[in-house]
């Protein structure tokens, strides 16, 4: 996704998105790296967005978390999707940025991601496990996304404005709980 020079902000950490291009492969899709993947949270109030938040120096991106916008989409319509179009798809127990994470590719094993730890809102103790990813080969669909959370209303309206006219219009929800 990043070798594709998508146009929009990087707001990640350079290192980590480095490794996840060159070094990070997954297990359950041996030669696939996590880097090539789209990646989603199973969650609003990521550790992300909280260091985006705190303007963490390590971060280029310095625009703070307002203009960050949650795309929501149904898990089960988007392996379908996956499946349907040849594209790979998998799931993280932890943080697909570090060297020790596991990865699924069977739905049957959603159980295995610690469902408590993505809903904490107090996540110190469980930082890495918080961070389970969902990752789709090369893109994801804009028509799967079912949500858009955002912000503030300021947010909320140029959002709006953005979404194509007649195209694929998900609904606009300002969400002040989603974020720091």
């Amino acid at each position: 996704v990043q070798l594709q020079a998508p146009p929009g902000t990087v707001i990640g950490m350079s290192n980590i998105k480095q490794r996840r291009l060159t070094e990070l492969t997954l297990d359950s899709h041996p030669g696939l790296y996590v880097g090539q993947c789209a990646p989603f949270y199973f969650c609003p109030r990521s550790v992300m967005l909280f260091l985006i938040h705190k303007r963490n120096p390590e971060l280029t991106y310095k625009g703070g978390q307002e203009p960050i916008v949650h795309l929501e989409a149904d898990l089960y319509d988007a392996v379908a999707w996956a499946q349907a179009n040849g594209r790979r798809w998998a799931f993280t127990l932890s943080n697909a940025g570090s060297y020790y994470f596991e990865d699924r590719a069977d739905l049957a094993q959603l159980d295995q991601i610690d469902w408590t730890a993505v809903a904490t809102t107090q996540w110190p103790a469980v930082k890495e496990r918080k961070q389970a990813e969902f990752l789709v080969e090369q893109s994801f669909p804009w028509h799967l996304i079912e949500r858009i959370g955002v912000y503030s209303g300021a947010i909320n309206a140029q959002v709006a404005h953005a979404l194509p006219v007649g195209g694929h219009r998900p609904p606009v929800a300002v969400l002040p709980a989603w974020y720091y």
